[in-house]
C-alpha cells in the first residue's frame, strides 16, 4: 500500500488538534533565517490566549514531539523560545517521503468541486483582437488559467462564447489561450418569441431602431433578488436587441448540451444541468454594468435560467513603460516581443529574431510576459530545504487553492485566486536560482559555473536536471563518498522541474530548455 502524501495543511491541523479546541495557533514559517532553526512557530502571543502565561502543559509538549497522522510530517523536536512554540521537522526523513513520490506533488492535494460544472463566460471574446482592450485581455487570460485550474481538478468546464474571428482565434494562438471555435450560430428564435411577449415597445410613434425589439424593466427583478445581491442600484430598464439575444442564446445552448462524460446521467439534461453548473461571468470592470443587464434578462426570459451565476470582475490594467496609455491588445503583444527580442539581442549579441529556432523561444517568453504581468505582481525570498518546504511540500494545496468558487457566498460577486499561481513561480525560480548559484550538485562550484560562457553553462544546467544515470562530460568527477548526496540532489531538482513543468501548464506556457 503506497505511503499517503506529506501535506503543509495535514501538518497544521494536527498541530492545532494536538494543543486542544481553539483558534488555530500555528504558522508554517518561510524566511531563511526562521528556517535555520524551526519550521513551524506557535506564537507567544497566541499561545497567551490559550494557556497561562503562555505555558504549554508538558504533556501537550510530548504529544507535539510525537505527533503522527495520515499525511503528517514527522517531528523532530518541540521546544519553548522567545518567540513562542518552536517545532522542527525530521528533515532526512520528509525529504526521503517527497523525493521518493516526486508525481504525487504536482497533483492538487484534494477535489476543489467534485462532481461540478463551471460555465465561463468572456464576454471580450466577442470582438475582434483590433478592439480588444488590456483590461479585457486580463479577462481572457484569467478564465483560460482558471478553466485550466478548474480542469486539473476534475471539473467538467465549458467556455462561452466559442470564436467566430478568425484573426481572434489566431491572436488566441499567439497567446497559448485554449478556447473553442464557434461552428455555427446558436439559434435564438425561441429567447425572441418570449421576449416579444415581455418587451415594452415604443407608443410615441417612433419606429425602433434595426436590430432592437423593445425595453425591458428589471427593476423588479433586482429588488427580487434582494439588496445584498450586488446588483447595481441603477439598473432600471433594459434595451432588448437582436444581439443581446444571441448572446442569451448561445448561453442557454451551452448549459443545457454538455459533453456526453462530462457528469454520468446528466449529459444533454435541461432539467438537471441548470441546476448543477455555476455559471462565471469574468468581465472588466467597465464591463460589469452591462453584464448586470444581461444576468438579469436571462433570468426574466428564460424559466430554467441557472439560479448561480457569479461575477468575476478583474480591475484595470497599467503596463509599465507602454508607449500610449490606450494600447490595443495586439500592440501590447507587440511591444513586448520587441522588448524580448533586444533583451536577447543584448544578452546573446547579434539580431536572434530571424534566427527560425528562435522564433517559439520568443514567442513563448512574450507570452509569459504578458501572463505573469497581467496574473501577478513580483514577491521577493530567496535556500535545499527551503525548494522542499517552501515549494515543493506546499504545492499540491497551492494546485487546490486555485481552482476553488466560492459558489455559496451571498452576493452577485465571487473571486478567484489566480494570481496565486504567478506568485507561486516566481517565488520558485528565485529560490531555485539561488539554490544553484550556491550548490555543488555534479562536483561544478559556483565560481567555475560563472566563468562558463552560455553554452557551456546551458550544458551544465541541462546535464543536471537529466536523470541519475547520466555521466557528465564537462565536469570534474564528484569523489565517491558524495555520490549519495549528488543522487538526492538531482531528485530534489527532478521534483522541482515536475512542479515547475506543473504550475507552467497551469498557465498554457510550454517549458523552455533554454533562453
Amino acid at each position: 500500500m503506497a505511503t499517503r502524501r506529506l501535506g503543509v495543511g495535514e501538518t497544521l491541523g494536527a498541530l492545532n488538534a494536538a494543543l486542544g479546541p481553539g483558534s488555530p495557533v500555528w504558522i508554517k514559517e518561510t524566511r531563511t533565517r526562521h528556517l535555520r532553526s524551526r519550521d513551524f512557530l506557535a506564537p507567544h502571543r497566541a499561545l497567551q490566549a490559550r494557556f497561562d502565561d503562555g505555558q504549554v502543559p508538558e504533556h501537550l509538549l510530548h504529544a507535539l514531539a510525537c505527533l503522527q497522522g495520515p499525511g503528517v510530517a514527522p517531528v523532530l523536536r518541540c521546544a519553548p523560545t522567545p518567540a513562542g512554540l518552536s517545532l522542527q521537522l525530521q528533515r532526512p526523513a520528509v525529504f526521503e517521503r517527497v523525493l521518493s513520490a516526486v508525481a504525487a506533488y504536482a497533483t492538487p492535494a484534494l477535489p476543489a468541486l467534485p462532481g461540478q460544472r463551471v460555465l465561463l463566460h468572456c464576454p471580450a471574446l466577442r470582438s475582434s483582437p483590433c478592439a480588444l482592450r488590456l483590461s479585457q485581455l486580463r479577462t481572457v487570460l484569467v478564465a483560460d488559467h482558471l478553466a485550466r485550474a478548474l480542469r486539473a481538478h476534475g471539473v467538467c468546464v465549458r467556455l462561452v462564447p466559442a470564436v467566430q474571428d478568425p484573426h481572434m482565434l489566431t491572436f488566441l494562438q499567439q497567446l497559448r489561450v485554449d478556447w473553442p471555435a464557434a461552428s455555427e450560430r446558436a439559434s435564438s428564435h425561441t429567447l425572441r418569441s418570449h421576449a416579444l411577449e415581455e418587451v415594452t415597445s415604443a407608443h410615441d410613434g417612433r419606429t425602433l431602431s434595426p436590430g432592437i425589439l423593445g425595453r425591458l424593466c428589471l427593476k423588479e427583478l433586482v429588488e427580487e433578488q434582494g439588496r445584498t445581491a450586488g446588483y447595481d442600484s441603477n439598473l432600471d430598464n433594459c434595451l432588448v436587441t437582436e444581439d443581446l439575444l444571441s448572446v442569451l442564446a448561445e448561453l442557454q445552448e451551452a448549459l443545457w448540451h454538455w459533453p456526453e462524460d462530462s457528469h454520468p446521467g446528466l449529459a444533454g439534461s435541461p432539467d438537471t444541468g441548470t441546476d448543477s453548473c455555476l455559471v462565471v461571468h469574468v468581465v472588466s470592470c467597465e464591463e460589469e454594468f452591462q453584464q448586470q443587464k444581461l444576468d438579469l434578462l436571462w433570468r426574466k426570459l428564460v424559466d430554467k435560467a441557472p439560479l448561480r451565476q457569479k461575477h468575476l470582475i478583474c480591475g484595470p490594467v497599467k503596463v509599465a513603460g507602454a508607449p500610449g496609455p490606450l494600447m490595443t491588445a495586439p500592440e501590447y503583444y507587440k511591444f513586448r516581443h520587441a522588448q524580448v527580442c533586444k533583451a536577447s539581442a543584448l544578452k546573446h549579441g547579434g539580431d536572434l529574431a530571424q534566427d527560425p529556432a528562435w522564433t517559439e523561444i520568443f514567442g513563448v517568453l512574450s507570452v509569459a510576459t504578458i501572463k505573469f504581468e497581467m496574473l501577478s505582481t513580483a514577491p521577493q525570498s530567496q535556500g535545499e530545504w527551503l525548494l522542499l518546504f517552501n515549494n515543493i511540500l506546499p504545492f499540491p494545496d497551492l494546485l487546490s487553492q486555485t481552482a476553488m468558487l466560492d459558489c455559496t457566498a451571498p452576493g452577485l460577486h465571487i473571486t478567484a485566486r489566480t494570481e496565486m499561481m504567478c506568485k507561486f513561480l516566481v517565488q520558485l525560480s528565485m529560490d531555485f536560482s539561488s539554490y544553484y548559484n550556491r550548490v555543488h550538485i555534479l562536483g561544478v562550484s559556483a565560481q567555475q559555473k560563472t566563468g562558463l560562457g552560455h553554452a557551456e553553462r546551458y550544458r551544465v544546467k541541462t546535464k543536471e536536471a537529466e536523470d541519475e544515470t547520466s555521466r557528465p562530460l564537462l565536469f570534474q568527477e564528484p569523489r565517491p563518498h558524495r555520490f549519495g548526496q549528488m543522487f538526492v540532489r538531482l531528485q530534489l531538482l527532478r521534483a522541482v522541474r515536475e512542479v515547475l513543468h506543473t504550475g507552467l501548464a497551469m498557465l498554457g506556457l510550454p517549458p523552455l530548455s533554454h533562453i
